[in-house]
């Protein structure tokens, strides 16, 4: 099974297990809205990726631990978007969970997504000691881990509760907002297969603060029909951006080097050359993605 129908099956697993005549119909309806369809799957596809250099040993686990940060990932995009954050109308180019059910039931599937998650977490951490990957203490590293990337001081909550700051340097801004999920995919991924996972740690965030980096050019330049969500809100609503802040050439020169740190940052491992191949590509895709807009503008300008 390839790993993007390997990924929307725990998924779905994961959403139908909610699924009981007692359950509110409405935030039932709304949970799945928020998980699908799905956008890249990019987190829980780095947490595969990492656990296949070491040859994957216990899928179960890898799966559980993939789910777990996806659901965490769409947990924050439906905060993301509630109208005391960004307001937005779209996503992943369907309507946003607090357009479609109302701001209620869009604050609770956030809150049920985080618990599903962790649930998620907790099957992984079981088939981890009953396969015998790892034994019962080191299971507990996977709740470490995943807690770490989203908490406080340095998770996708303090990375969110910045843009109610005076001021954040950037950097900060895009560890925390996005690049400390990532880190904890990658982590994991190596939990799940067994190892120790520490040294994954870097290329996690490297490639997280890549991600965000194209994103913040194709906010400031991006078109919504492209990009499955509204474009120009880091401006309007005065977040941090590092294309507004940078320029597009400095930001272009930036996304570079993160996705040549990511590549140099693999570590020794049975497999790395996989990894550097999978990292390779997201890069391509980011590079292409933001320099065909910014062709795009420069044509438009000398029109």
């Amino acid at each position: 099974m390839d790993s993007d129908r390997r990924i929307e099956r725990v998924l779905l697993v994961a959403i139908e297990s909610l699924s009981s005549p007692a359950s509110p119909p409405g935030l039932l309806a709304a949970t799945h809205h928020a998980v699908f369809p799905g956008g890249a799957r990019i987190r829980p596809r780095l947490c595969l990726a990492v656990a296949a250099a070491y040859g994957d040993p216990a899928p179960e686990v890898t799966d559980a631990v993939a789910a777990a940060v996806e659901l965490i990932h769409c947990a924050s995009l439906v905060h993301d978007d509630l109208p005391c954050f960004d307001d937005a109308p779209l996503r992943r180019g369907q309507p946003s969970v607090h357009r479609a059910f109302g701001e209620p039931l869009a604050v609770l599937t956030g809150d049920q997504l985080i618990v599903l998650a962790f649930e998620a977490l907790a099957r992984g951490a079981f088939h981890a000691v009953a396969s015998g990957v790892m034994d019962a203490r080191k299971a507990v590293r996977f709740f470490e881990v995943l807690a770490a990337g989203v908490g406080m001081p340095q998770g996708i909550i303090a990375g969110q509760a910045w843009e109610s700051e005076g001021k954040v340097p950037l950097a900060t801004y895009r560890r925390a907002k996005t690049g400390a999920l990532f880190e904890a995919a990658a982590v994991l991924g190596a939990l799940s297969a067994g190892q120790d996972g520490g040294a994954w740690g870097a290329l996690g965030q490297r490639i997280g603060e890549a991600y965000q980096v194209a994103d913040d050019v194709l906010d400031l330049i991006g078109q919504p029909e492209d990009m499955g969500k509204p474009a120009g809100r880091d401006g309007a609503l005065g977040r941090p951006n590092t294309a507004m802040e940078l320029g597009l050439s400095g930001t272009t020169r930036l996304l570079q080097r993160l996705i040549q740190d990511a590549l140099e940052s693999v570590p020794t491992c049975p497999r790395a050359d996989d990894v550097r191949s999978w990292a390779m590509e997201l890069g391509d895709r980011l590079m292409s993605a933001c320099r065909s807009r910014v062709a795009g503008v420069a044509a438009a300008s000398s029109a």
